[in-house]
């Protein structure tokens, strides 16, 4: 497997970012990478970095977000921004280096991302 870094993939993250409510995401400690070869079957996919490595190594919590080239690329703007969304939502509003599941008790990922999505297109009409 290979990869590469992804400006244009944090780019977008910049985006939604200014658009939506993610206050508790440090773009700054977020890292993009897209990634050829892989064996799965995913668009995308969000890597953690656990509290006890935090600790161990005396570093910030951080998030990585892969793009599977073989599969991401091909999408529309469209689809590509709502699979942005769905991965952003997998980092918690403590932005502690855990991930969010996608169904919890308060949320499901999939309903958010739709809700979320139309949100994003209204204010992108309104800019």
């Amino acid at each position: 497997m290979e990869w590469e870094n992804a400006e244009d993939i944090k780019y977008k993250l910049e985006n939604i970012l200014k658009i939506l409510d993610f206050k508790h995401i440090n773009l700054n400690r977020v890292f993009c990478y897209r990634t050829y070869g892989s064996k799965s079957r995913a668009y995308a996919r969000t890597w953690a970095f656990p509290k006890v490595f935090q600790q161990a190594l005396n570093i910030e919590a951080a998030y990585v977000i892969e793009v599977l080239s073989q599969y991401f690329d091909r999408l529309d703007e469209d689809k590509k921004t709502k699979v942005l969304i769905h991965e952003l939502l997998h980092i918690p509003k403590n932005f502690s280096g855990a991930l969010v599941p996608h169904r919890t008790r308060h949320q499901n990922i999939g309903q958010a991302v739709s809700k979320l999505y139309k949100e994003y297109k209204r204010k992108t009409k309104e800019i």
